[in-house]
């Protein structure tokens, strides 16, 4: 395939700015460093624009706070204006690299989320479960993953791909980033390492625009691994979690083999201890699904955050901090996911247990005060 080329220009053009301004302020118009940035719009694209043609562009300094679902992470935010950038170079170069991946990659990808991610591995095991005989799956747990992507590697893939100097520059800005390091010591989580013991050498910040595209660019390089070498039927990946099957359970142990050692090599990534494998007819734990051939099963740790979530809403909907118009969004959203898995118990359960009531008659009525 032909490198990406001459597309610089088209990053820093005026139209792709404001685009790319429209895209990062969307849902957030009334956030104050939007606001901030909306008042001097021109100025503030033109100084940007001179600043990726010149090659004076620096990321500006993070934000940094932790979630806790699925699972503790540690979240990096952009100034405003950085998220512009990352925007613009989104819209240019995206659907570039999307075209190179294979069909079976999921996340972060357009069409292709967890509900496709389920629908399409569930398909294969339907297929699987009518064939003789007994057939197993390989789960592959990359540890740590967007904490330990190696500078260097990905670098060197994005020169294999690109032939455009400009574009590297910045996008090699971005990556080997002058004053945060993102990268933890192999073993160590983010709450269990000091700052000042991160690695600069390694590792994407979770939350970045680009580092969701440079995640599954890295992976590629295992995905083309599978089909091509391995030449793997049933392999599926969503972001740093895969899936193979196969009817041949030794078989399996030596596609771990070969892909942990790939993985080492050729990516300086490691498997964890999460890593297995299991008969299909078991179930297989999947993009916050417990999958079967014939039905799926919302995962425990999923049903809580489930249950979680809407106890908060009500809560709020009771103080009166939450509008009904906005109650209804989030709980239609929910049920709406719920058609995607055997869920009857579950609304029924939810339906008697979370309760969406005003806390006193006189708040009845008054949501057209609230956001």
């Amino acid at each position: 395939m032909a490198k990406i080329s001459n597309i610089y220009k088209d990053i820093y053009s005026w139209d792709n700015l404001y685009n790319a301004y429209r895209e990062a302020a969307r849902g957030k118009w009334f956030r104050d460093d939007v606001a901030r940035f909306t008042a001097h719009l021109e100025e503030n694209l033109i100084q940007l624009q001179n600043e990726l043609m010149w090659h004076t562009y620096k990321v500006g300094r993070y934000r940094e706070f932790y979630v806790y679902e699925p699972k503790k992470r540690l979240i990096m935010a952009l100034q405003f204006r950085d998220r512009v950038v990352q925007w613009a170079i989104y819209r240019q170069i995206n659907h570039l690299f999307d075209k190179q991946f294979i069909y079976d990659s999921y996340g972060c990808r357009e069409g292709k989320g967890t509900h496709r991610a389920a629908d399409r591995l569930q398909y294969w095991m339907r297929a699987v479960d009518r064939k003789p005989g007994e057939w197993y799956y390989l789960k592959l747990d990359i540890s740590k993953y967007f904490y330990r992507v190696d500078h260097r590697t990905l670098m060197d893939i994005l020169r294999r791909k690109i032939d455009d100097e400009d574009l590297l520059w910045l996008l090699g800005t971005i990556i080997n980033c002058e004053h945060t390091a993102f990268g933890l010591p192999l073993g160590l989580s983010p709450d269990e390492c000091d700052k000042a013991d991160r690695l600069m050498e390694v590792g994407m910040p979770i939350g970045n625009l680009t580092s969701q595209l440079f995640a599954n660019i890295y992976l590629n390089e295992l995905d083309q691994f599978a089909k091509h070498e391995l030449r793997l039927r049933y392999y599926i990946r969503y972001m740093d979690d895969v899936i193979i099957l196969h009817p041949d359970k030794k078989y399996l142990h030596e596609v771990k083999d070969r892909i942990e050692v790939f993985l080492n090599e050729e990516l300086r990534l490691h498997l964890n201890n999460k890593t297995a494998i299991r008969k299909v007819k078991t179930g297989i734990e999947f993009v916050g699904f417990r999958i079967f051939p014939t039905h799926r099963k919302y995962k425990k740790k999923s049903l809580r955050k489930l249950m979680s979530r809407l106890k908060y809403v009500a809560k709020e909907y009771a103080a009166g901090r939450m509008s009904l118009e906005k109650v209804n969004a989030t709980v239609q959203s929910y049920y709406g996911a719920m058609q995607h898995f055997n869920s009857y118990g579950l609304r029924r359960k939810l339906s008697q247990t979370v309760v969406f009531k005003r806390t006193t008659p006189e708040m009845e009525g008054s949501d057209d005060a609230q956001n």
